[in-house]
């Protein structure tokens, strides 16, 4: 029985972890239309190529701070979490 709930725990941190990781699509989608939209802007007015510029790196710095908080979320998931829950547990059965 002990050996389930160590097994459901592990599964259940793989599981967030994965789940954790699909929050890196949306970074890599959010950049990619601010540097395609950046790009049409460049084409449009050449002179604003500056101004534009340095927008659009700002705003992809700030949109890849999700994906690294989804990382480091799924680096203690796989690496942290499931001792500190097993250690729970078996302070809670007695072991």
């Amino acid at each position: 029985m002990l050996e389930l709930a160590i097994g459901i725990i592990l599964g259940c941190c793989a599981l967030g972890a994965g789940a954790a990781m699909i929050a890196g699509i949306g970074p890599g989608i959010g950049e990619g239309n601010a540097v395609a939209a950046a790009c049409e802007a460049i084409g449009r007015q050449p002179e604003s190529k500056g101004d534009v510029t340095s927008t659009m790196l700002m705003g992809c710095a700030v949109a890849e701070t999700t994906g690294l908080y989804a990382l480091v979320i799924a680096i203690l998931l796989i690496f942290v979490a499931p001792n500190l829950l097993v250690d729970i547990l078996l302070k809670a059965v007695g072991k």
